[in-house]
């Protein structure tokens, strides 16, 4: 049995939600997003609430049944508050900027590195040293946040490179003589 799957998801109010067959939609004060639930899961609306129950008791069905809980759960969150992921630079002249619908990094190699920012997606520099994407769409803040971080991942030796704010990196010692 699923302990996540059994709790119905409360829709706050200021957030309309609507569930046409498998889709659920929730429009918010961010925006608006939809979740197309899988087939061996059935989602009702009903008390302010969305209720999702599989259709079945096999294996793929009860699997589901969490992943589509916590789906809608996190359109609900996202059409309320948003998502925000920060990334840490670590480096002697590692640095980034945003120019327009671009984030310049300088990442130590012999050129810099443009990234096109998605639709749907803020990314704001603080400081030179620190990004924060920012958006409704869960997975795609963490897309975001992960191809910027694989430019250049942290090594294990100086802890040089581009790493998430809550991360830690596990160190290594260098050689000897």
């Amino acid at each position: 049995m699923s302990r996540v799957g059994k709790k119905p998801v409360a829709v706050p109010s200021g957030v309309t939600a609507s569930v046409a067959g498998q889709t659920v939609k929730l429009k918010g004060a961010k925006g608006e997003l939809s979740f197309v639930v899988p087939d061996e899961v059935s989602v009702t609306m009903e008390n302010g609430a969305i209720t999702v129950s599989p259709r079945s008791e096999s294996k793929t069905a009860r699997a589901k049944w969490g992943m589509s809980r916590a789906q809608v759960a996190n359109l609900v969150e996202g059409v309320t508050k948003g998502f925000e992921k920060r990334l840490e630079i670590n480096g002697v002249g590692y640095r980034a900027q945003v120019a327009g619908k671009v984030l310049k990094l300088s990442l130590g190699y012999s050129h810099d590195v443009d990234y096109a920012i998605p639709a749907g997606v803020t990314i704001t520099t603080p400081k030179p040293t620190e990004i924060v994407v920012a958006g409704i769409d869960k997975q795609q803040v963490g897309q975001v946040a992960a191809e910027i971080r694989e430019f250049r991942g942290p090594e294990p030796y100086k802890g040089k490179g581009v790493k998430y704010a809550d991360e830690f990196i596990f160190r290594k010692e260098g050689k000897k003589k």
